[in-house]
């Protein structure tokens, strides 16, 4: 990528956040808090992740999310991974929600530039309606000695039967504090069209031999206006080998 395609990058990615911030975006699911992506792939990696969000609303547990996943690298610059969804509630089982598909694309090297740059490209099937949400999502992130910057700007559509076509818009970002590598504290934000949150986060990882790690992440993202859940409690398991 040449200095003048990152310069258009940058200037893309302001104008995102700017339109992000001043309209009412959009998420198909309801929530936008789910994960901020960095934009490396690692060549050879393969990955097994386990995500869960449980949302608390007005004191009582309303609702828990789940998402399996298992990916690797095409190369050095892509990576794929395949997940299956689910969720559960007070009084309910276990429900199969949807299958989606993820491309990572990573456009920059490390360090190559001021920002690394990525694009992420997500295709989401429910599983029990005709329903389909296809989304790119433009990958920042902007590293100095202490402190890393990561931004998640993305665009979806959403089509199918019984739902109205529309486009969709989304942020999440993290400010994380470089303590060290198997404890690093950080903060959230997310905006959708039924989110406003933010809140801390903790963020490590694990090394074992034969270049295999754990990383996971916990944090607690709070509610900053009423459509939101008060209470967002989540976890992330990462195991590379």
């Amino acid at each position: 990528m040449t200095r003048n395609a990152a310069r258009q990058l940058s200037a893309l990615a302001l104008v995102m956040g700017f339109a992000v911030a001043v309209s009412n975006p959009a998420w198909a699911d309801g929530t936008a808090i789910d994960k901020v992506y960095n934009p490396y792939v690692q060549m050879l990696e393969n990955e097994i992740e386990y995500r869960f969000l449980l949302q608390d609303d007005d004191g009582s547990w309303s609702a828990s999310r789940h998402k399996l996943g298992f990916g690797r690298a095409l190369s050095d610059r892509f990576f794929v991974e395949l997940y299956a969804m689910g969720s559960d509630g007070p009084g309910q089982d276990m429900q199969f929600d949807a299958v989606e598909a993820e491309l990572k694309w990573q456009l920059t090297e490390q360090g190559e530039y001021d920002y690394d740059w990525g694009l992420l490209f997500e295709l989401e099937r429910s599983a029990r309606h005709d329903v389909w949400e296809a989304s790119t999502t433009l990958i920042v992130l902007r590293e100095w000695p202490r402190w890393i910057a990561t931004g998640n700007l993305s665009l979806a559509h959403e089509w199918g039967g019984g739902i109205a076509n529309e486009w969709e818009t989304a942020f999440a970002g993290q400010l994380r504090y470089r303590h060290r590598q198997h404890l690093e504290p950080a903060l959230e934000m997310y905006l959708g069209q039924d989110t406003r949150g933010v809140g801390p986060v903790l963020t490590g990882m694990h090394r074992f031999g034969g270049g295999k790690t754990l990383g996971w992440e916990f944090g607690v993202i709070v509610a900053v206006d009423t459509p939101t859940p008060d209470t967002n409690w989540k976890l992330t398991l990462e195991y590379e080998f």
